[in-house]
């Protein structure tokens, strides 16, 4: 049975992941780094320290350093969210879903809290999530299960008992790796029904998610 869900937030609840793609070009371009859209999604899903560690692996920069080039372009994501961000097709309602049901629900993100506060107020979910968890208050971020068993933890609910609503695949490896039901919402280009394989559910969009399609996976299943 479910007993509670737990929503990523960037790309799921939240249309922020082009904000974010804008805000590393435009700082990691200032910087010598030929960055592109395209490659932004390589780190998508993953902590922003993270993903500016990456990038200064492969083209190393002189003068600030990863952690404030990581502050630059959360504090520029902010201000974008602030003003552009909108909700994803059906999160409202998908929300909705589980408030009808009494089922306690928490964004857990790889964004850090000034992020997730800004984002969720912008498309007026400031009020709907039991908890907010952030992986900046990890030891490490997504694809580490570490973010989603803290999560589980602060509801006071069994990982096996949560369900985990993801569209990344860094993330819903994190939500699986912490034992918990995924449903995976990908963007179309990365839609590989082979790749997200080891989801329980795969759907098109969260207007796809209702009473029917929680009940089936609230069901007991036989594994092989």
């Amino acid at each position: 049975m479910i007993s509670a869900a737990i929503f990523d937030l960037d790309g799921l609840l939240v249309d922020t992941e082009p904000l974010w793609r804008s805000a590393e070009v435009e700082i990691l371009t200032r910087l010598g780094v030929p960055l592109t859209d395209e490659m932004c999604r390589e780190t998508q899903g993953t902590r922003v320290d993270r993903a500016m560690t990456h990038w200064f692996e492969r083209f190393p920069w002189k003068g600030p350093g990863v952690e404030e080039v990581a502050e630059q372009v959360v504090h520029r994501v902010v201000e974008l969210v602030s003003t552009d961000a909108r909700p994803m097709p059906g999160a409202v309602a998908a929300v909705e879903v589980f408030s009808r049901r009494a089922i306690p629900t928490a964004v857990c993100s790889s964004s850090w809290t000034v992020l997730i506060d800004a984002a969720l107020t912008q498309v007026g979910l400031s009020g709907a999530f039991t908890i907010r968890h952030s992986a900046q208050d990890e030891v490490l971020g997504k694809p580490h299960p570490a973010c989603y068993l803290t999560a589980a933890a602060k509801l006071g609910v069994e990982p096996q008992r949560c369900l985990a609503l993801e569209d990344s695949f860094n993330g819903a490896i994190a939500a699986k790796a912490a034992l918990m039901t995924v449903i995976a919402v990908p963007e179309p280009s990365l839609r590989d029904p082979v790749r997200w394989g080891f989801c329980d559910l795969v759907l098109d969009s969260l207007t796809d998610l209702d009473d029917e399609v929680l009940d089936a996976l609230s069901r007991p299943r036989i594994r092989r």
